[in-house]
């Protein structure tokens, strides 16, 4: 087993395999159509909506922001040079799962300054069975942690501000399809403020850069985010900065019947329905109803934490449900989809224990090194974790929110099985095809 991880880890032939590994099953799996439903319909006929000229319209055919227009946007692009259908949504989610590889492989180098931890963090996302399940499917699963780990592979340190722009600039798309994607900015740059400072003098005299970046990089994510604003205001009469479905959001998570899942039918929740407002009405009142709720009762507001973050994190492998309800393989097949299921999730655990142990693993070798401050880039995949649950903590608890989080997570995988089953004079910072690594913070 250690000759085989040594291979993997260091040859370009087992890059080459792990790059196989990683690809194939996603290509394969793309032979399969899978007819949109629920989220994935919503996101398709918007797109259809869009790629025909016809603007971002509701079901009913007037002006909407109920969710982000991102992914909308990008798949009528699609629809234009591939003409409207499922063969578009395949091939820009092929070509984003290609991106999350190739960023997974690099931040092994980035957050553990281990080439290894790359590869095998990119062999332990590529086997994995939820992840190649959503590549045919018009969900934005597969788009969006692109992005979102294309904005923190950019925010990272490097000489010039071209970085930080261009940091900005994903991060204002990633906003388009998930509204609240700019939390992470600050959670990035605090790592960097933070690392490798020996007292608080140090992370004071550096403060004011790191807010310079922070404004720079919100200043582009706002000048992207900017145009659709504006179009919000003049089509629906009100501002709307991305989205009218916050408020929804948060009553249906807070309220009397909610059990820490998306509780859709509730006293309050079908009263409100039963209104007949507008989309932006809808929205306040909904956000005003969550938020007196909360207030009302607070005890239960935190109680119900905990539970948001079991549903959050215990299951995985929500991608099956498309299949179930859009593809006739799953009728022909149901019992292999099971069984899949149930090997996606005895894998999904030993992910999230590898890399719990990780953690442990990491902070106890910094602190048997004499290093006094701990605070590194390797945090970095916990911080996203830690993002998706402060936002199912005030929202509700659904399993597909932790996927964001998944391909960092498998690198801090990666890294500790590196430090189990690379031989001792195994060199762990390799060049990956023939490229010095270099420092990894430049």
């Amino acid at each position: 087993m250690r000759s085989g991880a040594d291979w993997l880890a260091g040859s370009r032939g087992g890059l080459v395999v792990v790059w196989a590994l990683y690809a194939l099953p996603r290509l394969a799996v793309c032979l399969l159509d899978v007819t949109p439903t629920s989220d994935a319909d919503w996101y398709y006929h918007r797109a259809l909506g869009l790629a025909a000229g016809q603007g971002y319209l509701s079901i009913h055919g007037q002006p909407t922001a109920y969710w982000p227009p991102g992914w909308p946007m990008v798949l009528s692009l699609g629809f234009g040079l591939l003409g409207p259908g499922l063969l578009a949504v395949k091939v820009l989610n092929l070509l984003a799962a290609l991106l999350t590889g190739a960023l997974v492989q690099d931040f092994g180098r980035r957050l553990f300054d281990s080439a290894a931890a790359g590869r095998l963090g990119l062999l332990l996302l590529a086997v994995y069975p939820n992840a190649i399940g959503y590549v045919p499917l018009a969900l934005t699963e597969v788009f969006y942690p692109a992005l979102l780990l294309l904005g923190c592979w950019l925010l990272m340190p490097r000489r010039g501000w071209g970085w930080l722009a261009g940091a900005g600039l994903v991060f204002g798309l990633a906003s388009l399809v998930k509204a609240q994607t700019l939390l992470c900015v600050p959670l990035v740059l605090g790592i960097g403020l933070l690392r490798g400072r020996g007292d608080w003098r140090g992370v004071w005299r550096a403060l004011p850069a790191t807010l310079g970046r922070f404004v720079l990089v919100v200043a582009l994510a706002g000048a992207v985010i900017a145009p659709w604003s504006l179009r919000n205001a003049r089509v629906l009469g009100h501002p709307v900065l991305l989205s009218t479905n916050g408020g929804i959001t948060l009553l249906t998570g807070n309220c009397d019947a909610c059990n820490g899942g998306f509780t859709e039918h509730d006293q309050a929740v079908d009263a409100l329905k039963a209104r007949g407002l507008d989309e932006v009405a809808y929205d306040a009142e909904a956000k005003r109803l969550g938020v007196a709720w909360i207030k009302a009762h607070p005890g239960r507001f935190l109680a119900l934490m905990p539970v948001k973050l079991v549903k959050l994190w215990a299951g995985d492998g929500e991608a099956v449900w498309a299949y179930e309800t859009g593809s006739r393989a799953y009728a022909a097949h149901a019992g292999l989809f099971r069984a899949l299921r149930v090997v996606n999730q005895l894998w999904y655990w030993a992910l999230l224990a590898g890399a719990a142990w990780a953690f442990v693993v990491a902070r106890r070798r910094a602190l048997t090194a004499g290093r006094a401050n701990w605070l590194d880039w390797w945090l970095l995949p916990y911080a996203m974790a830690a993002y998706v649950s402060a936002i199912v903590a005030v929202f509700s608890g659904q399993t597909r929110f932790h996927y964001p989080a998944m391909p960092l997570l498998c690198v801090a995988c990666g890294w500790l099985l590196a430090q189990w089953l690379l031989a001792p004079d195994q060199p762990q910072r390799v060049a990956d095809e023939g490229i010095a690594v270099g420092d990894p913070q430049r």
